[in-house]
This record gives C-alpha cells, sequence and structure tokens, in this order.
C-alpha cells in the first residue's frame, strides 16, 4: 500500500469521523452538553445537498464550457422515481430484510437501492436530453435544457400515481450522515474525473472546441459523458431531499431552482472545486443571515425593517460580486494548503539557456569562439 493509498484512507476516516460527530450533535441528546438546533441542523442538511448539486454542474458549466439551465428538472426525476420506488416497495423490503420496519439495516438498504434509481432514472434522462441538445451551444443550449427541465416538472404535475399538485409524502431515510457521506463521494469522484485523461479533454473543449476537435478529441461524446454524470449527481441529490424533507411538491423544482445553482458556481468561480462548495454554501447561507437584520429607525423614513428587504439586499451583494470579481471567488484556482508549505528548492537543469543570466544560447557560443580567438593571438 503507497503513500497516496494511505493518506486517502486516513482522510476517509477523519471524514466519518466529523461525519459521525456532527450527526450525534443533532440528536435530541446532543454530544457532551453541545446539540445543534433543529433550525440549524435542517439549513446545514441543505448546504450539503447543495454541494452536490453545484459540484455536479460544475462538471459541465465550468470545466466542459456548455452552460446547461436544466440541474432542477434531473433532480425532479431522482426525487420521483426514488420516492415512488420507496413509498410502493419499501416497507416490503424492509419486512423482508429484518421482519420489522424502520431497522437501521433494512432502511439504509431501501435508501441505498433508492439513490440508485434515482441516479439511474436521471443519467438515462441526461443522456436522452444529451445527444440532440449538446450539438447546440451558447445560448441555444441553455433554452433547450431549461425548456427540458419545465418540461420534467410539468408532467410529474399531471401524474396522480406520485402525488400530481397536491404533493407527495416521502419516508425520512436520509439522515445527515447518508447525505454527508454522498456529498464527500461526489466531490471525489468529479474531482478525480477532472485530473483524469477524460477531464484534460473535458478542459480542452472549454477553451476552444474546434481546437479539441482537430486534435482528435470527439467532442460530442465527451460532453454527453459529462451531461450524464453530472445528471446522475443531480439525481442523487434528489434523492437525499426527498428523502429528507419527507415531502415533494413540483414547486421545490422550478426553474428558479436551476438559477440558483448556477448562481453558486458563477460566485465560486466555474472551474474551481472548492469555489463550487464555497458558492453552495455563501447562495445557501446568506438569505438566512440577511433574516436576522436588524430593524433600523431612520429619521423621516421611520422604522426600515431590513430583514423584509433581505432579497435585495441579497441580489445587491451578488451584482457587486459579478462587477468586482467577474470570475467568482475562486475563479478556476482550487484551495489548498501549499501556501504554508515550505518553497521547494529548484532541481538542477532549470537555468536558463545559455547561461545563468539567461543569455541567448547563440549569443553565449559566439561570446566563446571570440574569446578562444583572442587567446589564441595571445
Amino acid at each position: 500500500m503507497n503513500n497516496t493509498w494511505i493518506k486517502s484512507l486516513i482522510g476517509g476516516v477523519i471524514m466519518f469521523g466529523l461525519l459521525y460527530v456532527v450527526s450525534l450533535m443533532m440528536s435530541k441528546a446532543g454530544l457532551f452538553g453541545f446539540g445543534i438546533d433543529d433550525y440549524s441542523s435542517r439549513l446545514l442538511h441543505f448546504i450539503i445537498i447543495n454541494i452536490i448539486l453545484a459540484t455536479s454542474l460544475n462538471l459541465i458549466n465550468g470545466y466542459t464550457g456548455q452552460f446547461s439551465i436544466g440541474h432542477a428538472g434531473f433532480m425532479a426525476i431522482g426525487a420521483y422515481a426514488s420516492a415512488y420506488f420507496t413509498v410502493t416497495y419499501g416497507t416490503a423490503i424492509e419486512t423482508a430484510i429484518s421482519g420489522e420496519t424502520g431497522g437501521l439495516l433494512s432502511t439504509s438498504i431501501v435508501l441505498l437501492i433508492a439513490v440508485a434509481i434515482g441516479a439511474l432514472a436521471a443519467a438515462i434522462a441526461g443522456l436522452i436530453v444529451g445527444i440532440p441538445s449538446l450539438r447546440l451551444k451558447g445560448d441555444y443550449l441553455a433554452i433547450a435544457t431549461l425548456g427540458f427541465a419545465e418540461i420534467i416538472r410539468i408532467v410529474i404535475l399531471n401524474i396522480d400515481a406520485v402525488g400530481g399538485a397536491t404533493g407527495y409524502q416521502v419516508p425520512g431515510y436520509a439522515n445527515f450522515l447518508w447525505i454527508g457521506f454522498f456529498a464527500v463521494a461526489t466531490v471525489v469522484i468529479i474531482h478525480n474525473i477532472v485530473r483524469s485523461d477524460m477531464g484534460r479533454a473535458l478542459i480542452s473543449i472549454r477553451e476552444d472546441e474546434l481546437a479539441a476537435e482537430a486534435m482528435g478529441v470527439n467532442t460530442t461524446r465527451y460532453k454527453v459523458i459529462s451531461f450524464v454524470i453530472s445528471s446522475a449527481f443531480a439525481g442523487v441529490a434528489g434523492v437525499l431531499f426527498a428523502h429528507y424533507n419527507k415531502f415533494l411538491s413540483t414547486n421545490d423544482f422550478q426553474f428558479i431552482k436551476s438559477f440558483e445553482v448556477i448562481i453558486m458556481i458563477v460566485i465560486g468561480g466555474m472551474g474551481s472545486m472548492t469555489g463550487a462548495i464555497l458558492g453552495a454554501i455563501i447562495v445557501t447561507l446568506l438569505p438566512e443571515l440577511l433574516r436576522q437584520l436588524p430593524d433600523i429607525t431612520v429619521p423621516g423614513l421611520g422604522v426600515v425593517k431590513f430583514a423584509d428587504l433581505r432579497l435585495v439586499i441579497f441580489a445587491l451583494i451578488l451584482i457587486l460580486t459579478m462587477i468586482f470579481r467577474p470570475q467568482g471567488l475562486f475563479g478556476n484556482r482550487e484551495f489548498g494548503l501549499s501556501w504554508i508549505m515550505r518553497p521547494r528548492t529548484a532541481p538542477e537543469g532549470t537555468e536558463a539557456v545559455g547561461g545563468v543570466e539567461g543569455v541567448p544560447i547563440a549569443e553565449d557560443i559566439k561570446a566563446k569562439h571570440l574569446a578562444s580567438e583572442e587567446d589564441e593571438k595571445k
């Protein structure tokens, strides 16, 4: 076992430990007297679900350079497909496994099956819409994906088997541990994809699609693959949202949800994994923090309730961010710990060609030749 695997194993154990500690703090008993209230707990769950959405959409918009506005549709497909499975077959599967309902093992197995179904359904939908629409570019692709998301929402709205317009009650199988686990898995998988040969092909498409085609990259194939992978993870986010929220409504998947996810990756920085994570945290948390703004008495205007203006203030913050930092907070860079590491000594052989001071090699040879001629004359 090499050092890379050891570091990955240690990192996984630490991450699981942190998730387990936070999960214990969310329980009624708390952890050593410390606990997280229901409001903060719910907000934290939604932050992690949004991290899955942001990092998955970043694979298309950030790394591949396409512009999709249909993420809410894929999220809805994953949510409703998995919810129908758990409502229809979940109880029978739990009884078959443990002889009773509500057991930890049985509910975990049902949730894993539901995640697989939601991811598969969303991936198939991504493949169906991706093959024809990803031949489009720019605004045309955005309009096509936005239309697809709205078509999915309207279709679900008219299916009585999943509640239709009245909504759909879903068993609450998803807890913080499962949501955190799938968020970490999403980040790790997409990070590895970006660092692979496929990731370099996607980035080449983003930088110059025509040049990528000239170099032999099958641009349509790679764009469809990235679209399918991103859609699958959006479906996973939908499954976790459904089984945590315990209720589904088509209003949760309107086009404004897709724009919200786009704002996350734009604020954090398109093409940055840590930027997408930070953007998801900011966009989810900031409106709730603005809700806590106090009332201020202004002479001549009376009492100004800034909490009622939170959406206006939030929009103003986004506008100022785009004016002064249009590339996002991280741009296409990643946050790392290299800034606290000691600078490495440059290896030998890195001197400039022609000498230490960077003299061009032709001039350096000419100077040596003249010097040798002078020595001969002497």
